[in-house]
């Protein structure tokens, strides 16, 4: 059984950061490309960032400069750094395989960034 369980989530300042966690489980994580999707009210649900299983990272342009993607093989786990945070990046944070499988979709970790 897949498990995806996001963490990490918080009310900051605009300007602040924080670290989200995404622990897996049922899945062989080492060659899996991993994501961060968010998704506000009302919106559909966007691309963040992704990290290959190799390393490389990829990233929106919204989010370009000021998040960064990392992954710990020997935890299952990938982080994302969001520093620099703005009132715009505030949405409810998924993870999941790149591209997405929607059987992975767990609860999310919300983000609220006040201004």
């Amino acid at each position: 059984q897949v498990q995806l369980v996001e963490s990490g989530g918080g009310l900051v300042q605009a300007g602040g950061s924080l670290r989200l966690s995404c622990a897996t489980s049922g899945i062989i994580f080492r060659i899996k490309p991993m994501g961060w999707y968010r998704q506000a009210p009302g919106k559909q649900r966007d691309f963040v960032a992704t990290i290959t299983s190799a390393g490389r990272t990829f990233y929106a342009d919204s989010v370009k400069g000021r998040f960064t993607i990392s992954r710990d093989n020997a935890k299952n786990t990938v982080y994302l750094q969001m520093n620099s945070l703005k009132p715009e990046d505030a949405a409810r944070y998924y993870c999941n395989t790149n591209p997405p499988e929607y059987s992975y979709w767990g609860q999310g970790t919300q983000v609220t960034v006040s201004s």
